[in-house]
């Protein structure tokens, strides 16, 4: 489990493409600090486990079904990577909680610059849609943000010069492709109410009076 607050910017070493599957070397410095081998790190908000690590790298493996849904098959030796820890009891939760599984990619359709901040716009499918609000959260790359505008096929977010200075997102361009995890809240939801619908379960006023939750 993560907050998507970032805690570093690290670089990719090498990359041994297995053809549908892939092994990473990812150079840093910050987050290794009380690693173990076993660990989960959130590269590009992708949950990885840490097979092996030196004071300045760590190897991570990449299933198929990660390589399939995700930006990191698109990544390069020197490409740039948001990188965080694992959350722990002692960690403030300072974003919101992501659980580094992504849902899609989706494409940055245009990116402004408005002062000293950046409003990017992100397509999404319906599929995406109906898991997002607007003024809720979203992490994109593995970075908490908080949804500005909420259409049917967009949404955008507006960036703070701190998150543009210790992220990935100030190297992005329109058309890059970008990890999105929507708020697994929403999914829980979905699924208890989905097991009460049709028959006599529909989830009615008088099934929420019943339970406890209208009057």
């Amino acid at each position: 489990m993560f907050t998507g607050i970032i805690e570093e910017v690290g670089t990719v070493k090498s990359i041994v493409n297995k053809g549908n599957s892939l092994s990473l070397t990812i150079l840093c410095n910050k987050i290794l600090t009380n690693i173990h081998k076993g660990d989960s790190i959130a590269v590009n908000g992708v949950c990885l486990t840490v097979t092996s690590f030196s004071g300045s790298e760590f190897k991570a493996d990449v299933s198929p079904e990660t390589f399939k849904i995700t930006n990191l098959k698109f990544l390069q030796p020197s490409s740039k990577v948001n990188l965080e820890p694992a959350l722990t009891l002692s960690k403030p939760l300072g974003g919101h909680i992501v659980s580094g599984h992504i849902d899609s990619v989706a494409k940055i359709l245009s990116i402004r610059k408005i002062e000293d901040f950046l409003k990017i716009t992100v397509g999404i499918s319906s599929e995406l849609r109906k898991y997002m609000v607007q003024k809720g959260s979203v992490a994109i790359d593995g970075i908490s943000l908080t949804i500005n505008e909420l259409n049917d096929i967009d949404f955008n977010v507006m960036i703070i010069p701190h998150t543009i200075a210790n992220t990935t997102l100030v190297l992005k361009k329109e058309g890059d492709f970008v990890n999105i995890e929507t708020d697994v809240i929403a999914k829980y939801v979905e699924n208890f109410v989905s097991a009460y619908k049709g028959g006599d379960k529909g989830i009615t006023a008088d099934f929420l009076a019943k339970h406890g939750f209208y009057k």
